[in-house]
């Protein structure tokens, strides 16, 4: 072979296996030289010592080093034809395992036999699985590891993310063969860098992390990546916020004697700290002549719509328009009630009876008449409405508006960027952003995920949200327990309360939910118990109302109702009409109902965390104490009732936030919208790499507060421009 660069195709050392070269190319997406060197292994095993395996998990793929305590084969017929099974029995540090061979001759058996005897020190890989009390791997692939088949191992044996019918064998031989003839690999953290920070340069690297003997190799290995990969991405996000910084944007000015201070002079109550300091912030923000763009994150009931109401009226007061992008119909209707209820007479400029500084608000969603879509549009497009309310309909072509100078964006993880620019994009100058989410964020994920944006956080909660309390009602040890669940939602009915009842599902026709029905089948073909089926809006409105609840006030809520229906059930809970309210997570966000106390969440182990903490925050809102019930049938001990059992400890959104990081990942907890580089991470952890992800961000400031080309760094500056030409970065553009 002659000597390759990390632009070769992968086929350069792949050889003659054209099959893998395939499974590689089609499986992991692994085109170069360059890919399979950046296709880190995910875990390692020590080649020299038996594997350590506690507790095995059925269905979890290991790969265990073991001693041959045994090695049989014996022929079987299957249909016409004779084959051979050799089952070979291991020892570990942990459980025996056995994994069975079948050869359709007798010599690959007798091989099998002379590979594998006992007392041989062998590598497999497969699915663990239990078989009358003991422990298997299905379908196995392995090799001894002083036999033929053994690669060029190191004492920590690599094991790679792979793909159907590719071993971590087959990536580690070509991956050894690309670091013996690869030249030219750019490296991207220059000389300065790397003895500022302690790093390896790239060759060592990546000769430590394919092929470690201790695990400070590992270490050193993983501890260089990292850092690069942080740094790319804080070069990417700095050189965003200061393309944020240079855009021209139309200042708007606070004014002493408008819309605002009206306002402010009719609120029956004391603004928090934390919303006083916000509201200045953002008042200077919005003044400036670049473009605000900041993320107000804080807990469900903090206040955030106030203090991004308060800015909305401040561009009014300049003579521009404010639009609040909602993701649901119901959070916008709400939205607008809340919002005209606190303006009164302030929202009806031009009318009969209107202030003197008074605005209009609109409300422009995709099932409202065409007449009434016509008159808002007008509306908007004069300027009368100085401030306008929606959901993705505002993002139509043909809703235009006069002078749009704010875009207050509700709930930031339901929106793809593409949709947000898509409003920004209505502007003739750049428009201010303001970004709101009511699920916590620690701060090294926004850091990195939101890290175009100025973070503010809304902490303090208003005077009047009482505290919530949280119990897990653990119907797998105790299901009479659900008789007192339905009494509680009496008593507090009878105290003149109103209780929402959340279902993960509409209907428990799993057709109609978009399932497809599927039968399971134990080892023997026979059919297993069918599982248990989650519950039901309809349903469980049906047996409520004609059982524990029967004579109390209910009614149904849940996305497959037209809107009307929605609105009218709404109002009429938030009137209170209907005692107990049974839904869907329609009500997740923006519902605001003073007189519910309390929230029975039935298979709540089907919700995340995150959206457990969203959901509970619904009660509790109107100075009465709140009561949550986790109902579940998850085991104790499982990952499922370690949820809830987080969940009901403690009411600490961004403690609750760092634990469904844990388990969910990044991409998960922000929402596949949010997606592309930030969330795809390759070797990062926002949260275990907290650290890292802060020297990095500094480094960053430094390097370009001091070269702001890069020109001192061309590899590093190819990589940034790299990731800036992505799809990924294209979203960031409208972001």
């Amino acid at each position: 072979m002659v000597a390759i660069t990390p632009e070769s195709p992968i086929g350069a050392v792949f050889g003659n296996h054209h099959k893998k070269r395939k499974l590689a190319e089609e499986g992991l997406g692994l085109r170069t030289v360059g890919d399979l060197l950046r296709h880190f292994p995910r875990r390692y095993v020590a080649a020299t010592e038996l594997s350590e395996v506690a507790t095995p998990a059925v269905g979890e793929q290991l790969t265990i080093v073991g001693e041959v305590r045994s090695c049989d084969s014996a022929p079987f017929s299957s249909g016409n034809r004779r084959q051979f099974r050799t089952t070979v029995r291991l020892r570990t540090d942990g459980p025996d395992f056995s994994v069975t061979l079948f050869s359709p001759y007798a010599a690959m058996a007798q091989r099998h036999e002379t590979e594998f005897r006992p007392g041989t020190r062998v590598v497999f890989t497969g699915k663990a699985k239990q078989f009358r009390g003991s422990w298997q791997l299905e379908q196995p692939h392995g090799f001894a590891l002083d036999g033929p088949e053994a690669p060029r191992l190191s004492r920590l044996m690599p094991v790679y993310p792979l793909t159907a019918k590719l071993y971590t064998w087959d990536i580690q031989k070509v991956v050894a063969a690309a670091l013996d003839l690869v030249a030219g690999v750019p490296d991207v953290l220059t000389p300065e860098l790397r003895e500022r920070y302690e790093l390896l340069d790239v060759m060592q690297a990546l000769r430590w992390i394919h092929a470690p003997d201790e695990w400070s190799q590992v270490g050193a290995a993983q501890k260089r990546f990292r850092f690069e990969e942080a740094l790319v991405l804080q070069l990417v996000l700095a050189r965003r916020r200061a393309a944020h910084r240079a855009q021209g944007a139309r200042a708007r000015v606070r004014r002493d004697d408008g819309l605002l201070a009206a306002f402010d002079d009719r609120l029956p109550f004391e603004l928090t700290g934390g919303q006083r300091e916000i509201g200045d912030l953002l008042a200077a923000e919005l003044a400036r002549d670049h473009p605000m763009h900041r993320l107000l994150q804080g807990e469900v009931g903090s206040g955030k719509t106030l203090v991004a109401l308060r800015a909305m009226l401040q561009v009014v007061d300049a003579g521009g328009q404010a639009a609040l992008l909602a993701p649901t119909e119901v959070l916008a209707q709400q939205h607008h009630r809340s919002i005209s209820a606190m303006l009164g007479d302030l929202a009806q400029g031009g009318m009969l009876g209107g202030a003197a500084h008074a605005t209009q608000v609109v409300l422009l969603t995709g099932s409202m008449g065409r007449a009434a879509r016509q008159e808002a549009m007008l509306r908007l497009v004069t300027g009368e409405a100085g401030i306008v309310i929606g959901t993705h309909a505002l993002l139509e072509d043909r809703v235009e508006l006069s002078d749009l100078g704010l875009v207050v964006v509700d709930e930031q993880h339901r929106f793809g960027v593409e949709q947000r620019a898509a409003l920004t994009d209505k502007a003739g100058a750049p428009p201010h952003v303001l970004v709101m989410t009511a699920t916590p964020i620690p701060r090294t994920v926004a850091m990195t995920v939101f890290g175009d944006l100025e973070t503010s956080v809304l902490s303090e909660l208003p005077a009047g949200r009482a505290p919530i309390q949280t119990n897990v009602v653990p119907l797998a040890d105790q299901p009479a327990w659900i008789d007192r669940v339905w009494q509680r939602v009496r008593e507090e009915v009878e105290k003149g309360h109103q209780v929402y009842v959340v279902c993960p599902r509409i209907s428990a026709d799993a057709r109609e939910e978009g399932e497809a029905e599927q039968v399971e089948l134990d080892d023997d073909g026979a059919e297993v118990a069918p599982r248990r089926a989650l519950a039901a809006v309809e349903e469980v409105h049906a047996e409520l109302a004609a059982g524990p609840l029967a004579g109390l006030r209910t009614a149904v809520l849940h996305g497959r109702m037209p809107p009307d229906g929605k609105d009218r059930t709404m109002r009429a809970f938030a009137a209170g009409e209907v005692d107990v309210l049974v839904s869907t997570t329609v009500i997740e966000v923006g519902v605001d109902v003073p007189n519910a106390t309390a929230m029975v969440l039935l298979d709540a182990d089907r919700f995340g965390v995150s959206q457990l903490h969203q959901l509970r925050g619904r009660v509790g809102r109107g100075g009465l104490p709140g009561l949550c019930l986790l109902v579940s049938h998850a085991e104790a001990g499982s990952a499922a009732r370690d949820r809830l059992d987080a969940v009901a400890a403690t009411t600490d959104g961004f403690e609750l936030s760092r634990i469904d990081l844990e388990q969910r990942r990044e991409g998960d907890v922000l929402g596949a919208s949010q997606s592309g580089f930030r969330s795809g991470l390759a070797t990062l952890r926002v949260l275990r790499d907290e650290k890292t992800i802060v020297r990095a961000r500094e480094a960053a400031e430094a390097l370009l507060s001091e070269d702001p080309a890069l020109a001192q760094a061309p590899d590093l500056a190819r990589a940034v421009a790299e990731v800036e030409r992505s799809a990924a970065s294209a979203y960031m553009d409208k972001g």
